[in-house]
Formats: structure tokens, sequence, C-alpha cells
């Protein structure tokens, strides 16, 4: 907002309110960045679709996969080494300029609760608003994520809807359309496993990826 101020005769001045300015500059600003976090295990086609549409539907800078290196959950399943994971989701990323990756997790290694890495990262960047992506599947769950009333203080949580579903929620919940593509990364594994083509279910770099590094051929899902 800027005023103009009459002083000494025929002499004006121009007063700008600098606060009020530095307050709409800084919210012009500030970046809005998508987070998909994940195991990736291997990244697939329905990853893509879903974070596509949910950084057009929301207008966000960025998309960022984040995986995981060791996923907290208490009924976790084997992963391979997170080298491999990390090369995938590259791979799968590559060429859009909307995905990029975050590899926090990988760095830290060990388990990691989202409420540490979100911490973290908005300590890093206080310009960012984050936007936490996931299924519909698991807004149930939040209530049971860790400092989850700390959580939600930091992100906001973008839901995927998914049919069979609700969208009642005690947090506030972003919701997002997308097409529901019905890939598994368990059922990639398993096809890898016995011998199956999984063109079309992953990045034709990711397909080749696999049966470079032989992986999933001894994956016991």
């Amino acid at each position: 907002m800027i005023t103009t101020l009459n002083l000494i005769g025929q002499t004006d001045y121009m007063i700008i309110e600098e606060t009020e300015v530095e307050t709409q500059i800084a919210f012009q600003d500030r970046k809005r960045i998508g987070i998909m976090g994940g195991t990736f295990n291997p990244p697939h086609l329905g990853h893509l679709i879903v974070a596509q549409q949910v950084g057009e539907q929301l207008g966000l800078d960025k998309i960022y996969f984040m995986p995981d290196a060791e996923p907290p959950h208490v009924d976790e399943k084997p992963s391979i080494p997170a080298k491999h994971r990390e090369s995938m989701v590259r791979l799968s990323i590559a060429g859009n300029p909307l995905f990029d990756i975050e590899t926090i997790e990988l760095e830290r290694g060990g388990k990691s609760f989202t409420i540490d890495t979100m911490k973290f990262l908005t300590a890093m960047h206080p310009d960012t608003d984050y936007y936490f992506i996931i299924g519909g599947d698991m807004v149930e769950y939040l209530p049971k994520w860790e400092r989850i009333d700390e959580l939600v203080q930091l992100v906001q949580f973008v839901g995927v809807a998914r049919p069979g579903y609700g969208r009642e929620s005690l947090y506030p919940i972003i919701w997002v359309d997308a097409p529901l593509i019905d890939i598994s990364s368990t059922e990639i594994r398993k096809m890898v496993k016995t011998g199956r083509s999984i063109r079309y279910l992953v990045k034709e770099d990711v397909k080749d990826y696999i049966l470079k590094e032989g992986l999933y051929l001894d994956d016991e899902d």
C-alpha cells in the first residue's frame, strides 16, 4: 500500500508502508512443494500419474518423490537396497520438469518418521509450503501417525480419492481426484519373479534397470 503525504507547502513525499509491502512480497515468493513419500519398490506409473494430477490441480511448483531408507511400520516388508530404489525413482522422473527427488531420508538412513523429516525440511526451507500426498486409504490411519497433531501444523495433507474409502477425517485434507490406476509394487515384484512382462506398468528405463540388475528374482512377497 502506498500513501502520499503533503508536507512543507508544495513538497510531496511518497511513503511506503514497508511492513505491509514486505508481507505481500513474502507471500507471493513462497514456494508450494508437494511431497510423495514411499518405499518405491519399484516406482510405477500409478505413482507418476497421481503426482502429475496433484501438481497440476493444486498449481504446485514441484513434486518431490521422497524414498524412505527403512519403513517405520511394524509390518514392514523386505526391500531392496536404497541405491536401487533411488536409481529407479530418478529414471522414472527424468524429463518431467515438475518432478524431482528428495533424498533426505536415504542420507539419514534407518527408520524415519514423517514428523522428523518435515521438521528438518521446513527449518531448512522456511519460504516453502509443503503439501504431503497420501492415498485415500491412508487417511483413516492418520491418527496413528507419529506426533500427528504436530505434523499437521507443518504440512497440508493432500488425499487422493479412491473408491471404497470415505473422505472424512479429523484433520484438514485437500482432496484431489485422479484416474484410478490399479497397479501395486507388490504385484510388479511378483510378476518379475515369475517372468511376466511389466511393460506399461513402469517406465521403460525402469523395466530395463530391473532386468539388468536382476532385481526381485528372489523376492519373498
